[in-house]
């Protein structure tokens, strides 16, 4: 295993790689941002042990280049920020693991032994289609290449309809599969939904009604 450590703290920096070292995890050293970018570009990590507070480029930054480029190596953030909306947004920016400060060596190497255990896994792919592009790893939509903020819901729901093109897909469907179990059969939630989806993704429409059948992505 070959290990990219990113940290700024010069001293704990080497003390990880002292104590990897002696796991028998080869480990290289960035202090900043922008050469763990460069050193990433360059070498063939397995995993890439990367603090959030990073002067010049970020470590958030870094994740998501690393994320972007598809270059393929595991991102496990140990940082100090240790929310659980600290968490939820490392994981959302592609974060394969998260480890908060203060930590031990052990549960370290334990982690990163896991993540090369996984199996390499495929980003999925970003979805084009009548003028909206939906990125399902981002978690982003543009339409004519204009952001579009979209609730969890909408951003579920308008998967579902742009993943079949054409097809068309009942409003049972997208029930079943955007909401949980508990969701109640006989409301409208799909159709309020549908309907502020056409406002946010704005004019030309680009969801449509079949009648009596269910929805549609489509130029017309």
């Amino acid at each position: 295993m070959r290990v990219l450590i990113v940290e700024d703290e010069v001293y704990l920096a080497e003390a990880i790689q002292a104590g990897l070292r002696l796991e028998a995890i080869a480990a290289d050293l960035a202090f900043d941002g922008r050469s763990a970018l460069d050193a990433v570009t360059v070498n063939a990590y397995d995993v890439v042990v990367l603090d959030r507070d990073l002067p010049g480029v970020s470590g958030d930054e870094v994740c998501r280049q690393i994320v972007a480029q598809g270059i393929g190596c595991r991102v496990l953030m140990l940082t100090a920020a240790g929310d659980l909306d600290d968490k939820v947004a490392g994981f959302e920016l592609g974060a394969d693991d998260y480890l908060t400060k203060p930590f031990e060596l052990r549960e370290l190497v334990v982690r990163l032994r896991a993540l090369v255990r996984r199996p390499a896994a495929t980003p999925p792919t970003v979805i084009e289609y009548a003028g909206v592009r939906l990125d399902p790893y981002r978690r982003e939509v543009y339409r004519f290449d204009r952001y579009v903020k979209l609730t969890r819901k909408q951003f579920a729901v308008l998967e579902l309809l742009m993943a079949a093109r054409c097809g068309v897909i009942s409003a049972e469907t997208l029930l079943e599969k955007a909401w949980d179990e508990h969701a109640d059969p006989f409301s409208n939630v799909v159709r309020i939904t549908i309907s502020a989806l056409r406002k946010q993704l704005g004019n030309p429409w680009v969801i449509h009604t079949v009648p009596g059948v269910g929805y549609r992505v489509g130029e017309s």
